[in-house]
């Protein structure tokens, strides 16, 4: 691999770290979030809040001083006008009006000596028309009301907003009290809605710079909090792998420096549970060894005595007692029993201990298993569907182990004839042992492979030893393969054998971890 694609990959790795520390359901990512969307709420009530209290107060001045100056302006200028003023003397007022300090448009509205309505505006003909000015203003303004107590005049200011390709306005009206024209104002909002504008630019600019820094004071408080938590997370992942002696440091007195002491505590204690299950259990294997192997002296020269005594038993002489008999060969049976019994716990111990290996070979599956069945003269009992040349690396004794225990106890178990049947499953060795018999409960079916585990406990002695199923499936495993049992829809057991075509990379990965660990 070149420095380049190294270096390629590393980036790689760092931008998935990355990433899968901000997927959306950690903890850091939903921190960051909350803390962006109460940002984001308190930024943008506030920002809300203060744009509209700035656009009511620019408004409300702006307009109360316009409305003042124009309501002056009709009191000094077009109340000094006749009650039937001329054109030329509308348009000379309106113009004087235009001219206040607040720059705003005037139209007047009045009736000439003749009964002719005149118009004055301050831009001339082409200036502020009686369009511009909604009807409904203009209905409240030439409303008369009546006069009382609480009301002393009977025409008011009305005022409204309106807005006209895009820009905003203001639009007043009112009358002359006691006769005279009627006046209109309207004034351009447009410096105002600037201001506001600007203001909500700037506000707009607060929010998104208050985000940002939620965004980073999350940033670093989820770093603060999350950072004993990472740490938890890797140690608890380490204790998970067996590495018992993980502790973390303690620093603070905060509910995580508690959270950590928890831990240590918990994981000491799991160290000393497991090292004191350990070490019982390494005694009981001891144990269990030893007597097998102390078994075996004695048993070598019973086996012998047995064996004579069989002889005898099958002499045609006839010269063993009647009365005896029955005796002797229950003798001869429980030491064939008790020397498979010894056999099966030293082969367990083996397992259990680690020190089980494989002794590969080249093996064609149908001799094997033909050579299986004719060793223990099960031919007239089992049929095999196989096709030969079908070959495995793998282990030929434990195979041999694995067939005898299955087909055994199909036929003790199951009924006649069993069947035996190969295929290949892509790269796996498919061997599948059924019988005829009635099927096993299925309270039973998840205990098959238990040790010592009798389906029947009222027939402890003709059961064998209930290792053999426990001891076909550890050779199975120590060739990565799998042993599962059912029943068939069409009446019977069936145990099915899985095995890779090639264990020898398996072996040696074992060796390797072995060599490893010590």
């Amino acid at each position: 691999m070149t420095q380049g694609e190294q270096g390629g990959r590393g980036w790689s790795a760092v931008r998935k770290g990355k990433l899968s520390r901000l997927r959306f359901t950690s903890l850091r990512l939903r921190l960051v979030v909350v803390f962006g969307l109460v940002a984001l709420t308190a930024a943008v009530s506030a920002s809300g809040i203060a744009y509209w209290l700035n656009r009511e107060a620019v408004l409300t001045r702006t307009q109360g001083a316009v409305l003042r100056d124009f309501e002056q302006e009709m009191q000094n200028r077009a109340g000094a006008l006749p009650e039937h003023p001329s054109q030329d003397e509308l348009q000379h007022t309106a113009g004087q009006m235009a001219n206040s300090s607040q720059h705003f448009s005037v139209l007047l509205v009045a009736e000439d000596s003749n009964g002719k309505t005149v118009y004055g505006s301050s831009g001339g003909l082409s200036g502020f028309s009686l369009e511009a000015v909604p009807r409904s203003l203009r209905a409240a303004v030439n409303k008369k009301q009546d006069v009382s107590d609480s009301n002393k005049s009977p025409y008011h200011l009305y005022w409204q907003r309106v807005v006209d390709d895009g820009t905003p306005y203001l639009v007043a009206g009112t009358r002359v009290i006691g006769g005279g024209p009627t006046g209109y104002m309207l004034k351009s909002l447009e410096p105002e809605a600037k201001d506001l504008n600007s203001l909500a630019w700037s506000l707009g600019i607060a929010t998104g710079l208050a985000l940002i820094g939620a965004a980073l004071l999350a940033q670093a408080a989820a770093t603060t909090v999350l950072k004993p938590v990472h740490r938890l997370g890797i140690a608890a992942r380490r204790l998970g792998e067996g590495k018992l002696d993980t502790r973390l440091r303690v620093s603070g007195t905060d509910e995580l420096a508690d959270l950590s002491r928890t831990f240590n505590l918990a994981a000491e204690a799991l160290e000393k549970r497991v090292a004191d299950m350990s070490a019982r259990d390494d005694a009981s294997r001891r144990f269990v060894a030893d007597m097998s192997h102390e078994l075996r002296t004695p048993l070598t020269a019973i086996t012998a005595v047995t064996e004579v005594l069989e002889e005898e038993l099958d002499s045609e002489a006839g010269s063993m007692d009647p009365m005896i008999e029955p005796a002797v060969r229950l003798v001869v049976s429980e030491t064939r029993r008790l020397n498979s019994l010894v056999e099966n716990l030293m082969e367990v111990t083996r397992f259990d201990a680690g020190t089980a290996r494989l002794v590969l070979d080249d093996v064609d599956i149908a001799d094997q298993i033909t050579a299986c069945i004719d060793a223990r003269a099960w031919l007239d009992a089992v049929e095999l569907d196989a096709e030969r040349g079908i070959h495995s690396v793998l282990d030929p004794r434990r195979l041999d182990v694995i067939l005898a225990n299955l087909i055994g106890n199909a036929l003790k178990h199951g009924g006649s004839p069993v069947r035996v049947s190969v295929r290949l499953e892509d790269e796996s060795l498919v061997i599948a042992v059924r019988d005829h018999g009635p099927g096993i409960p299925e309270d039973v079916l998840p205990h098959v492979f238990d040790r010592f585990y009798k389906a029947s406990a009222s027939r402890p002695r003709s059961e064998g030893s209930g290792l053999g199923l426990s001891i076909a499936l550890e050779n199975a495993h120590i060739h990565g393969g799998e042993i599962t049992a059912a029943n068939s829809p069409d009446g019977g057991a069936v145990f099915t054998l899985r095995l890779p075509r090639d264990a020898s990379e398996l072996a040696e990965q074992g060796e390797k971890d072995k060599e490893d660990a010590s």
